[in-house]
């Protein structure tokens, strides 16, 4: 047994054709991607029919910086739609390359969908609950077929950052004029054994995340400094997009780079504008900011910290780097996108992670600073526990008042309606309930 696992180890790469399976000529395509999206009805879900897919694969594990997922799209050229097939399996490009055609039988998979991702593959339960996970090997060749024709040379989708939108998730992508933002000169793509993003940047510095794995064979290459186009598999992430590039040759950065611009800009038209702990669930906690000026706002190098309980120093912080904020327009942070999807029917702006300044329970103190280090407006009084106080929202909810069109860098209670368990006289002692008692991204 030792001599035969040994001898399959040495097979050179070019010889895997002959123990590829057989081509399959006789399966039809039988529903579309809409199709297919519509029977998923926001639980991961088991499919009953005997669908047949077709796609054309765009990403490869052959420089490791994809690992046991497929992506395939629904034409070589211009295409509409693509989707993740998750599977358990290395070196997938020995049998699945890039532009085989593919054929996939949709019964007994699951399909879901995370955090703006839709997922076909096995199924994944923890504590009850579904969640598409890898297809077993033994069962990949029994869903998915190549077709029995040639390879289509794929060509990505030419666009711009700011045109990037939902019908790409999935699909190859190929952007132009974009390089590394200064931040990430002089640091290699990923780092070592750790997923890593990296920042992409236009001229009209729009930023993009670029998506690396530490085991890819470009990990320990430092970026170049140049600019270029860059071509990638598109992937989402609540409402965020994000690259992944196949091998170095998508990645042509042979020009100049662009001027060095003034980016970071201040404005007291961003203020707090909800802050929310319902009291019939934690997990639905958010932050919602605001912009009053008619105009967009980048908030690069803009940060909110939060100070817990009493304590006079920051206790944590959420840096909004990499995200702009429309006219007139909210910001909504949330602590736990996935419950908060659950409750208001549509994903957060920001993913601000458990502990962090979205994550209050109601008695702590909340700042925002612009990128020079001004507080441009607070929620309460740093170092002074909000328990009992007019700047309390446990169990409930502060709101702006709506004549108030800028922030303050102290704390105006007059400035907020406030409800809460056990706030001070002024406040009102009324615990609110997710969804109906709260207006996120509603000013």
């Amino acid at each position: 047994m030792l001599l035969v696992l040994i001898c399959f180890a040495c097979v050179r790469s070019n010889d895997f054709d002959n123990l590829k399976p057989s081509c399959e000529s006789n399966l039809i395509a039988n529903i579309s991607y809409g199709k297919l999206r519509e029977y998923y009805q926001g639980e991961t879900v088991q499919i009953q029919e005997d669908w047949v897919i077709e796609g054309y694969i765009n990403s490869s594990d052959k420089e490791n910086n994809f690992f046991s997922v497929l992506y395939f799209q629904n034409s070589p050229d211009n295409p509409t739609d693509g989707f993740q097939l998750e599977i358990d399996m290395r070196d997938s490009y020995l049998f699945f390359e890039v532009g085989n055609k593919v054929l996939i039988r949709l019964k007994g998979l699951y399909l879901g969908s995370s955090r703006g991702q839709y997922k076909l593959g096995g199924v994944f339960s923890s504590f009850g609950n579904n969640s598409v996970g890898r297809l077993p090997y033994n069962s990949i060749f029994e869903r998915v077929f190549v077709a029995c024709e040639a390879s289509s040379v794929l060509e990505p989708t030419l666009s711009t950052i700011p045109d990037l939108d939902d019908t790409m998730t999935g699909t190859l992508v190929r952007l132009e004029n974009i390089e590394f933002s200064s931040e990430e000169l002089n640091r290699t793509f990923a780092e070592k054994e750790e997923e890593t993003e990296r920042i992409l940047v236009d001229c009209d510095d729009n930023e993009l995340v670029m998506l690396n794995s530490g085991y890819s064979s470009f990990q320990a290459r430092v970026v170049p400094e140049g600019s270029g186009s860059i071509t990638g598999v598109l992937t989402k992430e609540g409402s965020e997009f994000k690259l992944i590039i196949r091998n170095m040759d998508d990645v042509e950065f042979d020009q100049e780079r662009c001027e060095d611009v003034v980016d970071e800009f201040t404005s007291n038209s961003i203020f707090f504008s909800e802050l929310a702990d319902p009291d019939n669930n934690a997990g639905a906690r958010f932050v919602e900011i605001y912009n009053a000026a008619p105009e967009p706002l980048s908030l690069k190098g803009w940060q909110i910290h939060r100070y817990t309980n009493e304590s006079q120093t920051v206790s944590s912080s959420t840096d909004l780097s990499g995200y702009t904020i429309n006219g007139q327009s909210t910001l909504i942070l949330s602590p736990n996108p996935d419950v908060f999807e659950q409750v208001f029917g549509f994903l957060p702006d920001v993913d601000a992670a458990t502990n962090s300044p979205a994550d209050s329970n109601g008695d702590d103190n909340l700042v925002l600073v612009d990128p020079f280090g001004t507080v441009m407006d607070t929620f309460g009084i740093p170092g002074e526990d909000g328990s009992g106080t007019n700047h309390e929202f446990e169990d409930g909810r502060a709101q702006r008042r709506q004549d108030v069109i800028e922030g303050s860098s102290v704390y105006q209670f007059s400035q907020w309606e406030i409800y809460n368990d056990t706030g001070d006289s002024g406040t009102l002692n009324q615990p609110q309930l997710a969804p109906n008692d709260f207006t996120p991204g509603i000013r």
